[in-house]
């Protein structure tokens, strides 16, 4: 497993194992709190990238082995340092889009979880490997990883408009892929002006 992807994994299981120790505490000071609640801290728009639900083991195991199937294409395609920095741009990015949501809708609920940075993850993988099949349960058929990811954009948009899936940070998804996109532009952009 490349270098970068193994760090972030750990960290987030390490993480996740502190947690355990004493939840109330860690989320209090590191999960992302709505910026109208006296407990939000700016540090939080990374942190709370890096915590899980420590009552459900399957919220981290399931973002850690997304991590791992999609984050080593795209740190041997981009090298360690981008794909670092492309994966705390889509945790902010995430984290700045459910402060929003949260800010208009007067929710008092904290976000955790590393799913922002894990769409922004499926997002670039499906850019640079548009055919690449992937096989989804139930789906009979494996199918191209763009149409993987539209679907569950597409989902995750639903799912966000009518309320439904409720403790779920759709939004935060939603803005983990806007947040790896517009960063993908930029780099392409910078690149064809530098040329």
């Amino acid at each position: 497993m490349p270098r970068a992807t193994r760090t972030l994994i750990l960290i987030n299981v390490g993480v996740y194992l502190l947690e355990l120790l004493n939840p109330r505490i860690i989320l209090g000071l590191f999960a992302l709190w709505p910026l109208h609640t006296p407990l939000f801290q700016p540090w939080q728009l990374i942190t709370y990238g890096f915590l899980h639900d420590p009552t459900s083991p399957a919220h981290i195991f399931f973002n850690m082995f997304a991590l791992f199937m999609f984050g080593r294409s795209l740190e041997s395609y981009w090298g360690p340092r981008r794909f670092v920095i492309y994966y705390l741009v889509c945790i902010v990015a995430a984290g700045l889009t459910q402060l929003a949501v949260q800010q208009a809708g007067g929710v008092q609920e904290e976000t955790i979880g590393a799913s922002g940075g894990i769409f922004g993850v499926l997002l670039a993988f499906a850019w640079y490997f548009p055919r690449q099949r992937l096989f989804i349960i139930p789906i009979p058929i494996p199918i191209p990883a763009w149409l993987f990811v539209t679907g569950y954009a597409l989902i995750e948009l639903f799912y966000g408009v009518t309320g439904r899936g409720q403790g779920v940070a759709h939004f935060a998804h939603l803005g983990g892929l806007l947040g790896g996109a517009l960063c993908i532009l930029y780099w392409r952009a910078r690149h064809r002006f530098a040329a």
